[in-house]
């Protein structure tokens, strides 16, 4: 796929305003006010977040999406990112893109603003379980059979429909499922016409994508020196300004707290990828065994060096399906020998809890877990042996029945008044009960899942190169070798 590239640009500035559904709004506003961008893109879903939209769908169908995109950012921002000619592309959509395209529309008409809105449908392959059970679909990594009910089905789409959306002129690309760096990768391929065969330069997109799609974290958020960052409490969120070989910058904006260095970039480029050599994308096989990495100025950090082979010929399918319910005590203990007293509450909730059950025929809860935090309960045996005055006992649980684990969070409270002494305070009050969701993954071929993207009165079938059989080869201890320092 050749790209039109009728005004070709020399750099593209792309700001990265959320790492997840729940991540602040300063993100964008920051970044709209000092970014001085080309593009805003977001990154809203973890696969955990796919079954929450789920179950939103199921009750209305005019939810599915993430919220926060609509309400607060785009209904306060909205105005700016059209002054300043800033493209913005979303994940947004999660398991309902087009409830959330008719949000932002409503949001648009209201302000009085005319906005061409694309969306890319496609990934949600709910409607395809039964087939896929025909053909004995297996989980990708323990060869397990598919459980008997999904709550959500996705494919994990790249690039090209958002290329093909942007060739459309839309101002606002919405996407469900879609690996995350793709949102960064398609603008580039729009702006600078890179093909489906450029390959490194493709690596190198996706490996920008990659740095920025976790919000403030390539800015030092959780970085292992945190003593150098200096100031969180408005922590910069990241910029890369990108060429059209494919090499590109990470920065954040002027006068905001964090630190963009070696050492933040090089651990967020090694963040979920599993194997460097060969980190699968839709549109690319990356290499990033041989990045470079250049501290070119303060808070300026240059990248090159990632490499690119041909695809897969599949796209991987992450599923997510209910089993059973929990729920999570947390309390605090005071006192001489808090950590005993927490330890032996907890236990004895746990016993009366299983006498109960076998009261009721429930039976014996699936797993328990009793951590005294702040006695080092966590550390095992590598525990130090000392007498903490204060400790928060947190209690977990889970069974196949709601009913057993209602009946757990409700002998909580009697702790207080018939168990040990010392119990202070209650988080949150009694414990809420939650589904349990599990992780099925499964490899597609891309040829059995058709895309589509819509924007206005159009609506295109995006064509997918079909990809090549997946070659790995076992890389020697020599062939990866660190980033390399300035």
């Amino acid at each position: 796929m050749e790209v039109d590239m009728p005004n070709k640009k020399q750099t593209i500035r792309i700001g990265g305003a959320a790492g997840f559904w729940g991540d602040t709004e300063e993100g964008p506003r920051q970044l709209i006010e000092k970014g001085n961008l080309d593009y805003l893109v977001f990154d809203y879903l973890a696969e955990i977040t796919m079954s929450i939209l789920a179950r939103m769908r199921a009750k209305s169908d005019k939810a599915g999406y993430a919220t926060d995109f609509i309400n607060p950012v785009m209904k306060k921002l909205l105005q700016q990112i059209v002054d300043q000619d800033i493209k913005v592309i979303s994940n947004a959509g999660g398991v309902n893109p087009l409830a959330c395209k008719a949000a932002l529309e409503e949001i648009a008409k209201t302000a009085g603003i005319d906005l061409k809105i694309a969306v890319v449908t496609g990934d949600d392959l709910l409607d395809k379980v039964d087939e896929f059970r025909q053909q004995d679909r297996r989980e990708m990594e323990t060869g397990a059979p598919l459980p008997d009910k999904f709550m959500s089905v996705n494919a994990y789409l790249g690039a090209l429909p958002i290329v093909a959306a942007l060739e459309e002129g839309a101002q606002v690309v919405i996407t469900g499922r879609c690996v995350d760096s793709a949102c960064t990768l398609a603008p580039l391929m729009h702006e600078f016409g890179w093909a489906t065969t450029d390959y490194d330069q493709l690596a190198l997109g996706s490996l920008a994508g990659h740095l920025i799609e976790c919000g403030a974290q390539v800015n030092g958020g959780i970085f292992t020196d945190w003593e150098e960052i200096g100031e969180f409490d408005e922590m910069g969120f990241p910029i890369v300004e990108c060429h059209p070989d494919g090499h590109f910058f990470v920065t954040k904006p002027e006068g905001t707290g964090g630190l963009v260095s070696y050492g933040t970039v090089a651990e967020q480029m090694i963040y979920e990828i599993n194997d460097p050599c060969h980190y699968l994308l839709p549109d690319v096989v990356c290499d990033f065994s041989q990045v470079n990495l250049e501290e070119s100025g303060k808070d300026l950090v240059k990248v090159t060096g990632a490499t690119g082979s041909a695809p897969t010929q599949d796209y991987k399918v992450s599923a997510t399906w209910q089993d059973g319910y929990r729920a999570t005590s947390t309390v605090t203990y005071a006192g001489g020998n808090a950590g005993k007293k927490a330890q032996t509450a907890g236990e004895a909730i746990l016993r009366r809890t299983r006498r109960l059950f076998e009261k009721r025929g429930l039976q014996d809860y699936s797993e328990t877990s009793i951590e005294v935090i702040g006695a080092e309960s966590m550390y095992g045996k590598h525990a130090r042996d000392f007498i903490a005055r204060e400790v928060m006992l947190k209690t977990a649980v889970r069974h196949p029945q709601k009913e057993a684990i209602q009946l757990f969070a409700r002998e909580i409270a009697p702790a207080a008044t018939s168990m040990t002494p010392g119990m202070t305070g209650f988080f949150a009050g009694r414990p809420n009960v939650v589904p349990v969701i599990r992780l099925f993954s499964f490899l597609i071929s891309k040829s059995a899942v058709p895309i589509t993207m819509i924007c206005g009165d159009v609506e295109k079938t995006i064509e997918i190169p079909i990809g090549e059989p997946l070659k790995i080869t076992a890389a020697t201890p020599q062939q990866i070798t660190a980033p390399t320092p300035a």
